[in-house]
């Protein structure tokens, strides 16, 4: 297929763009500078996309996105997080109309984030979206995609878990302390984690691009979410690592302001019911096995068959 990709230089945009080419697929970038390359595609997700003359475009992923996790949340970051979200979808779906024929799907970005803090409830994608203000900004950038539907384009919105992969994200930020034995759980550690692998985000967009009986909200989330306390132990064990020093809420929030609570500190309890009755089968199932396979430690000993 030509696929177009939003925010190809993140952490899942610039593993999935050589992952598509690798298995033989045309892939275009949309870029915010000067196109370097007629792979390149110059835009601004505030204003327009200007597609050059641009036929048999058959899909596009769409990543882009201010980080939620880079700096302090103050007015005007939560701003640009929201801005970035709808402005960028909208101005990317209303330039897919201008295209002839036009993509048969696209992959949007979303997060489990809408379902809001939910404690111990199970959730998937038929559950209602929930409160606060990541909750309404995933909710705000999912409508955005309405012009696509309108307009006939098969629409996936990928509710992102806490995506796992030590080049950069969640896992990358603990890996230092927590091999240094210093690694704890956020506050109580009873909060639900709903996370996956990279390797499993880029077979899961992958699965989305090409089962065309799917669309609207895909959770990315691995089968077995875990408890941040759950969390924490695994890892260590991996590591070989104690984790003996708990942070406690109040220097979370101290530190990470009103993040701590929407992200570090909110219980997520999600499921991949669609992913896995639309046939799609996840790489590690359990976190301890995704772990060791995104660190490159082998399983012990006792663990191993025969051993």
């Amino acid at each position: 297929m030509h696929i177009i990709v939003s925010g190809s230089s993140g952490l899942i945009g610039s593993a999935l763009v050589p992952h598509l080419r690798a298995t033989n697929h045309k892939v275009s970038t949309l870029v915010r500078v000067a196109a370097s390359s007629s792979e390149e595609i110059c835009w601004d997700p505030n204003t327009r996309v200007q597609f050059p003359v641009l036929t048999g475009v058959d899909a596009v992923v769409h990543l882009a996105g201010e980080s939620i996790a880079q700096g302090r949340w103050t007015k005007e970051k939560k701003q640009r997080i929201r801005d970035s979200r709808m402005r960028g979808t909208t101005t990317l779906c209303e330039g897919l109309l201008s295209l002839t024929p036009r993509p048969k799907v696209l992959v949007c970005a979303s997060a489990i984030g809408i379902y809001g803090s939910r404690g111990d409830e199970e959730l998937d994608e038929a559950s209602a979206p929930g409160t606060g203000f990541l909750a309404d900004v995933a909710s705000e950038w999912e409508q955005a995609t309405e012009i696509a539907k309108a307009a006939g384009i098969r629409v996936v919105n990928l509710r992102l878990g806490v995506v796992l992969s030590p080049k950069g994200g969640a896992l990358q930020k603990m890996l230092l302390p927590f091999s240094l034995g210093l690694g704890g759980t956020l506050g109580r550690g009873n909060q639900w984690m709903s996370w996956i692998s990279l390797v499993d985000v880029l077979g899961l967009i992958d699965h989305a691009l090409q089962v065309e009986s799917l669309s609207g909200p895909l959770n990315a989330v691995a089968p077995h979410p875990v408890t941040n306390r759950d969390f924490t132990r695994t890892l260590g064990q991996v590591l070989c690592r104690p984790t003996p020093f708990p942070i406690p809420v109040t220097l979370l929030r101290l530190i990470f302001g009103e993040f701590a609570d929407e992200a570090l500190l909110s219980s997520t309890r999600a499921l991949p019911r669609k992913a896995l009755t639309s046939g799609y089968s996840f790489t590690g199932e359990t976190l301890e096995e995704a772990l060791r396979l995104l660190l490159g430690r082998p399983l012990p000993k006792s663990q191993k068959v025969g051993g």
